[in-house]
């Protein structure tokens, strides 16, 4: 009988802390031996030329989350997972939705079974808070933490998930008592609405004024509000999806204070522009996300913060909506002003081609800096390390095989996920994924999906370290 079910031959491993020439061999889903040569298994796989990375771990995406009676998202877990495993994804991390007036617990229920089957890699849930009440904030949210899921998001804008400081407080409570993370989603909701009415009534309602709704002295203000009251409560935080200079300055003045807090930024803030949301007929809606693109000296300011540390992890932001839909950004209402343009943008197959070629290709990061971006600080952070984020004995046999030579156009035909189009269309790359496997599992190879429904596991996840307070 083979000694291994699966040895990868031949190929260079990269981690977040070292480089070297070694063969993997596999074992019941997991990693059981690195070294010089791997023999007696029971399939080989010829990884001569490529990098052998950590699978990519994406843990900021939105699947089959509810957007109201009129608008629907383009990913059920089925075709989000799809095309995770293609872009060289093996776990992603989506968020159960509370909605306002309902039970915490029950809409964690109804949305894993949404995912149950249907997954075709890992998957592991954050909570979003909306509706903090008192049997929420005591009973359910400390028994779903102890349950594992050990994070959750609160948002400073949109109507219906938008808490007030009093309500921030309280959860950051709750957060520091149970050792749960908080990611925040840092954007002033008065501002916002200030700037949008004005903005309407002087008729500056098409897509490219999504982005003058929300300038960065909105991210930058609601940002240091979060810092303060993390810092008054003493919990750690994620500011979430960070767009441009000021909110990272920010950011970098409460680290450099040593506080706990930690920061993610997105593919679209270091390729895209507010420019690009001023296309003719609704184009621009294409790129309508929050917070929006900024422009160049933002884009400069983000590689200023992966370069020199302010950034834990670069994540997708994946919130797909189909373009040419009356349920998508083409709604009847969107035409009468940006406010309505479903806000998000698909990208979870694409991010990490974009970093890897953005960053690696162009010697901006190292490849151990795009292992820890993209897979290992993911893990650490979240309560998946050790059994994922890495590659090394005991560790999931969550593997990409790269080849950082090829080089690939992001276009619409050539992706997995359900939105009707790229906001990268014609986008080129150096550094593309050819082989993805899951637990040992190749669930993409050559840009097919070749992984089924239901190999995903939904995981539980530990306390992070990450999320424990000073002690202050």
């Amino acid at each position: 009988m083979p000694e291994f079910d699966l040895a990868i031959r031949g190929g260079t491993i990269v981690t977040a802390a070292d480089t070297m020439k070694a063969d993997i061999g596999i074992r019941d889903g997991r990693i059981a031996t690195l070294s010089a040569s791997v023999t007696g298994a029971a399939r080989e796989i010829d990884a001569t030329g490529l990098l052998v990375l950590p699978g990519g771990i994406d843990s900021h995406v939105h699947i089959s989350q509810y957007q109201g009676p009129d608008i629907s998202m383009a990913d059920d877990f089925a075709s989000a997972t799809a095309a995770a495993a293609a872009g060289g994804n093996t776990c992603v991390m989506p968020f159960a939705l509370q909605q306002r007036g309902t039970s915490l617990r029950r809409c964690v229920e109804e949305y894993r079974a949404l995912a149950e089957g249907r997954c075709i890699i890992d998957t592991a849930f954050h909570l979003i808070i909306s509706d903090p009440t008192p049997e929420v904030l005591g009973q359910e949210l400390p028994a779903l933490v102890k349950d594992g899921y050990t994070s959750f998001k609160v948002f400073m804008t949109y109507d219906d998930l938008v808490l007030n400081d009093r309500q921030l407080l309280e959860v950051f409570e709750v957060a520091r008592r149970e050792q749960a993370l908080v990611m925040v989603h840092c954007e002033g909701y008065d501002a916002i609405r200030y700037m949008t009415e004005r903005l309407e009534r002087s008729g500056q309602t098409r897509p490219f004024f999504h982005a003058a709704s929300r300038p960065q002295v909105v991210e930058r203000e609601a940002a240091h509000r979060a810092i303060s009251h993390a810092e008054l409560v003493d919990v750690p935080i994620v500011i979430v999806h960070v767009s441009g200079r000021e909110a990272m300055e920010q950011v970098r003045w409460a680290q450099q204070r040593g506080m706990k807090i930690y920061a993610e930024t997105c593919p679209q803030y270091i390729t895209l522009t507010a420019e690009d949301l001023d296309g003719l007929n609704m184009e621009g809606a294409k790129y309508v996300c929050s917070p929006p693109p900024r422009d160049a000296d933002s884009q400069a300011a983000i590689w200023e913060g992966l370069t020199q540390g302010v950034f834990q992890t670069f994540s997708s932001d994946h919130c797909p909506f189909r373009y040419d839909a009356v349920d998508g950004k083409l709604n009847p209402k969107a035409r009468t002003s940006f406010r309505w343009v479903p806000n998000g943008i698909p990208g979870v197959e694409t991010r990490l081609p974009i970093l890897f070629s953005e960053g690696v290709s162009k010697g901006r990061i190292s490849l151990q800096t795009f292992v820890a971006l993209t897979a290992t600080n993911h893990a650490r952070l979240y309560g998946l390390y050790p059994q994922k984020g890495s590659i090394g004995v005991g560790f999931d046999a969550d593997i990409t095989l790269w080849d950082p030579a090829k080089r690939e156009t992001i276009r619409q035909e050539i992706l997995h996920h359900g939105a009707d189009y790229t906001p990268w269309e014609g986008f080129a790359v150096t550094g593309w994924p050819v082989m993805t496997l899951s637990r040992g599992v190749v669930v993409a190879e050559d840009g097919k999906v070749t992984g089924t429904a239901g190999h995903g596991q939904i995981l539980s996840r530990d306390i992070s370290d990450f999320a424990r307070p000073r002690g202050l």
